[in-house]
């Protein structure tokens, strides 16, 4: 039998709720939905007297609490990205059986979620003191909980492993081109070193580049998010014409643009600015902090996906509308459960036109020459207009 040489963190999240509430099926939905898209996740809960497993509908052997200390065990031994463990009491009992810790540091633990009812709360403090989170019984609550750090990891499991049929590099952009699609990203740097590696790069699959967006070095990252972009961003992809930006003109309330973009006067009106070196008029980076919380709307610049900014800026705007536009942003619905309202993006039409263009040093106003930039919404945006595009390859989840 398994049992872990030390003590394990769990980050624990617990769904409050009505005790007549049908909230299993509300984190059976998630845990689904979280293993579709290819992450690693073990799920069960008490259905008809019985423990299932969520992912399967199939009953597991043994008690609830046998049941229960499987999963939770199976997850620790294959380093599960979620564990989901419906009944509080069930998942306490298992975490002291396989004296699993909650405490300092805990929020770089295995991510376990389970449910209790209003009415037991204390006995949630009394299990996690002031660590884990309490949930509100709905979706978008759940994915806050699962936390927009996660959009990365999330968006290279998406990528098939295709071929890599070119990559251009420049001065300041670089553009992969996949068999379906091609994508870009600025560098934050020179790129010679990158240039160096192209011929060792262009063995590996789109899938492999894609995995370099967890790295922390920039021009990797950089061809990372390119890669992801090169899957997501297909040339047969459909959408609404333009950057989606314009849907925000409108908004009563503060309007924050981070990282300015041409057209940005016409589009916005009075819009507070925030840019890495500000001109006369805008803000400072470290102005996020204050700006973001309470919004009206926020638009940001693709950018941020690259300088690792934008999960971040998704937990201080939580609860404004927010458009992610630009070249970089990858155009894949994955995106909107960690909080985008609107992606605008690039999609290549004339990829080797477009990757001649790059290695001259073109800027981004001169991108649409070699393409069209479309945006999607998501699907219960306020904004009139709808989402028309195919999805295929990983993107179907």
């Amino acid at each position: 039998m398994f049992q872990p040489a030390q003590a394990p963190w769990i980050n624990p999240g617990v769904v409050i709720h009505e005790p007549s509430a049908p909230v299993d099926e509300l984190i059976a939905k998630f845990a689904r939905s979280v293993a579709k898209r290819g992450f690693n996740v073990a799920a069960c809960a008490r259905r008809d007297d019985i423990m299932v497993d969520l992912l399967t509908d199939q009953p597991l052997p043994g008690s609830a609490q046998e049941a229960a200390a499987a999963t939770l065990r199976r997850a620790m031994r294959d380093d599960a990205d979620l564990a989901v463990i419906g009944g509080f009491d069930v998942f306490r009992n298992a975490a002291a059986e396989l004296a699993a810790t909650v405490g300092h540091g805990a929020s770089q633990g295995m991510p376990v979620l389970t449910t209790i009812p209003d009415g037991k709360v204390r006995e949630w403090h009394d299990f996690a003191g002031h660590d884990g989170t309490m949930i509100p019984p709905t979706t978008r609550a759940l994915w806050r909980w699962w936390g927009p750090e996660r959009l990365y990891r999330d968006l290279a499991l998406g990528v098939a492993n295709d071929e890599v049929r070119q990559i251009a590099v420049g001065p300041r952009w670089l553009m992969v081109q996949g068999p379906a699609g091609a994508g870009l990203a600025y560098l934050p740097r020179n790129a010679r070193e990158l240039i160096a590696r192209i011929p060792e790069l262009k063995r590996k699959s789109l899938r492999q580049l894609a995995e370099l967006s967890g790295s922390w070095d920039p021009l990797e990252m950089s061809l990372g998010i390119a890669a992801i972009n090169a899957h997501y961003n297909r040339f047969d992809l459909e959408g609404e014409m333009g950057n989606g930006a314009a849907a925000f003109g409108r908004e009563a309330g503060r309007v924050v643009v981070i990282g300015a973009f041409p057209g940005l006067s016409e589009t916005l009106s009075h819009p507070q600015v925030i840019e890495a070196d500000p001109r006369p008029g805008e803000f400072p980076t470290v102005a996020m902090d204050s700006l973001l919380p309470g919004c009206a709307a926020a638009v940001v610049a693709s950018s941020t996906l690259i300088n690792r900014n934008l999960p971040r800026i998704l937990r201080l705007a939580h609860g404004s509308r927010l458009a992610l536009v630009g070249p970089a942003t990858p155009l894949t619905h994955r995106l909107f459960h960690y909080g985008c309202e609107i992606l605008g993006g690039l999609v290549v039409c004339d990829a080797r036109g477009l990757a001649e263009a790059i290695r001259a040093g073109a800027l981004p106003r001169e991108f649409g020459r070699f393409g069209h930039y479309l945006h999607l919404r998501r699907e219960e945006a306020p904004a009139a207009g709808t989402c028309r595009y195919r999805a295929s390859g990983g993107d179907s989840a």
